[in-house]
């Protein structure tokens, strides 16, 4: 995990860094010749591409393997893996298993996997302090807030800011409230956590310019680049299937 210094150094307030989320090492190595600066995967894709449903379910191996792919398609650019909860491993274990897969950071959520009830803000802050002292400086963890995704009403951006808050004194490096799209909260909670934010693009949300002046830091696009490769292959296959070409 040498390289954390490097990928931490990237998360710059309105020069965000763009993570176009990879699954494999084809894509991870698309990435790099496109001249990004460092790599992140997606547990969604990199799941749907190993033939298992997202939510924790692909095998703990099984994953890491495939960010140790990413990582040698990598060529010495820092990688930063989706490892949701962390797959029920300890913190140390799961430094441990990263550095293995040559990772330099990680994203860890706030929300059970498969439930999608919110973890409690201090058991969470509790377990990322943990991943931070195994881990020292040698990790950058992009500690994800779920309220937007999972929140059950109330002011989500108050609950976001306080889990954010804790997660940064734990340790975290960022904070990622993934679904996050409104301008204007973008710009409060930015200003309000005065830290790295990482927001998600989706369609229909703002863009990489207009974010990086709502002064984010990361920008990632999750699982989907995968999606729309996979709907493009699958009408490929259609096209075959009609016997035409696909070409």
């Amino acid at each position: 995990m040498t390289n954390a210094p490097a990928l931490r150094a990237l998360h710059v307030p309105g020069t965000p860094l763009v993570l176009p989320n990879v699954w494999d090492a084809a894509s991870a190595r698309a990435v790099r010749q496109a001249g990004f600066p460092a790599i992140a995967t997606s547990s969604a894709a990199v799941a749907h591409a190993l033939g298992y449903e997202d939510g924790e379910r692909t095998p703990v191996a099984e994953m890491m393997a495939a960010v140790a792919r990413v990582s040698r398609a990598a060529e010495g650019l820092p990688v930063t893996a989706d490892v949701e909860r962390g797959y029920g491993l300890k913190p140390a274990e799961l430094v441990e298993r990263l550095a293995g897969a040559g990772a330099s950071g990680c994203n860890l959520e706030d929300s059970l996997p498969g439930s999608g009830d919110l973890v409690d803000p201090a058991a969470q802050a509790d377990f990322l302090a943990e991943v931070r002292a195994a881990a020292g400086d040698a990790l950058v963890i992009n500690a994800r807030v779920d309220v937007y995704l999972h929140g059950r009403g109330g002011d989500l951006r108050q609950e976001a800011v306080a889990r954010g808050r804790r997660y940064l004194e734990a340790g975290a490096d960022c904070v990622y409230p993934i679904l996050l799209a409104a301008e204007d909260e973008i710009a409060a909670l930015v200003s309000e956590l005065d830290a790295p934010v990482n927001v998600y693009f989706g369609a229909g949300g703002p863009g990489i310019q207009r974010l990086a002046e709502l002064g984010v830091a990361r920008i990632s696009f999750g699982s989907g680049l995968h999606r729309a490769s996979q709907a493009f292959t699958e009408g490929l296959i259609a096209e075959v299937r009609e016997g035409r070409s696909p070409f």
